[in-house]
């Protein structure tokens, strides 16, 4: 692999690490700033929901830049939201800037989009799950750290580390990345005709799904956690660590997989897991470590996913993959931001042991849609610049 997507790879740990890392501290959060854990649970929606709008039309008014110039925009405005959320003393003040470092995560499709042109179309799978790498170490590292450090020092510290990690990627982009270079750039009316294929369609379908059904339950994964089983922050702290190595051996998995049998089929093992996890989690309580088995396959099927989506909606059409991987990312984020309030509206009557019971029939929703793409994907889509 070329090393430069090592390089984007970091960069995912900390883009990763900012977003992530306040729902393993809702509670104390939610606490300092004098309000309910379901409000709380609103950052992660605000940024989501910034991201799904934002980052598409970033990605369209940066397609002629050069790659440098963009990925500097993406982590110089993920960098100012860390910063604004750092100093944040209310609500208000951390949610503008949650919507600031959602507008950089323009990043992540950015890069992805930029490192597919580097490898052969045979390799695209193992390519995207290097890249996204960073985005499962971030819940192997940054929920356990910042969760202990949330605990135990306040919410603001693991917050202060992530703008500084920010700026250090910022920092190394600006020495390292190589001027001048420029990819197909997406354009509006290739776009638009590459969003008419259904099978385009029902890859963002199938992402929006899988991203309510998840984040019902990742959206106040510490709270959820303690509920299913009382823990120390430490034991807290464990198995979000153990939840994200298995995350980060799911993503190495499901690029080798794509890669190996094929993005449809992977996805359709994949999902058939995640909902049975979800389904057996809520049955796990007081049962720590069953808690923690189903957490592993969970975090194996759920991370493993992110590569063959994307692979798949590279196929479709290629020349178009930086703004369809960005509306893609777009369906991600409003996944997690429905997911957030749809579940934060049912936690008084289901209960936070029970929210992934909350998210499952969204899953089997999203495993339904593969019933339409059976047929090997071909691409009859002009590849317009």
């Amino acid at each position: 692999m070329p090393r430069i997507l090592y390089f984007f790879a970091l960069c995912n740990l900390v883009i990763g690490s900012g977003a992530f890392v306040l729902s393993g501290i809702l509670q104390p959060l939610a606490r300092e700033l004098n309000i309910s854990v379901a409000a709380a649970g609103q950052v992660m929606t605000a940024y989501a929901v910034a991201t799904a709008v934002l980052a598409p039309v970033l990605i369209l008014l940066t397609a002629k830049w050069p790659r440098k110039r963009a990925i500097q925009l993406a982590l110089g405005l993920f960098t100012a939201g860390n910063l604004v959320s750092a100093l944040a003393s209310d609500l208000g003040v951390l949610l503008l800037g949650r919507v600031l470092m959602g507008a950089g995560a323009m990043f992540t499709a950015a890069v992805s989009a930029y490192a597919v042109t580097l490898v052969a179309p045979a390799l695209h799978g193992k390519a995207l799950s290097t890249v996204f790498l960073g985005m499962s170490i971030s819940y192997a590292v940054a929920l356990p750290i910042g969760a202990w450090l949330g605990f135990e020092y306040g919410w603001h510290t693991p917050v202060w580390l992530c703008a500084v990690a920010s700026l250090a990627a910022l920092i190394a982009a600006t020495v390292l990345l190589p001027k001048g270079v420029v990819t197909q750039s997406a354009s509006f009316a290739g776009f638009k005709t590459a969003a008419k294929q259904s099978a385009v369609l029902r890859v963002w379908l199938r992402t929006l799904l899988f991203f309510i059904a998840i984040f019902s339950v990742f959206a106040y994964v510490g709270p959820v956690l303690l509920a299913l089983n009382a823990m120390s922050p430490v034991q807290l702290s464990i198995v979000l660590a153990i939840f994200g190595l298995a995350g980060v051996a799911g993503t190495l998995m499901g690029g080798w997989a794509n890669d190996r049998f094929g993005s449809l089929r992977t996805i359709s093992v994949q999902l058939a897991v995640l909902v049975s996890m979800m389904s057996l989690l809520p049955l796990t309580q007081g049962n720590l470590a069953a808690t923690v088995v189903i957490m592993v396959v969970w975090g194996m099927a759920g991370f493993g996913l992110t590569a063959p989506q994307q692979s798949r909606l590279v196929s479709l059409s290629p020349t178009q993959a930086p703004l369809l991987l960005s509306l893609n990312s777009s369906m991600l984020y409003l996944g997690t931001a429905l997911g957030a309030v749809v579940s934060g509206a049912l936690i008084p009557s289901v209960g936070l042991a029970n929210l992934s019971w909350v998210g499952a029939p969204f899953g089997l929703a999203a495993l339904a849609t593969l019933w339409f793409d059976r047929a090997p994907a071909t691409s009859s889509v002009p590849q317009t610049g």
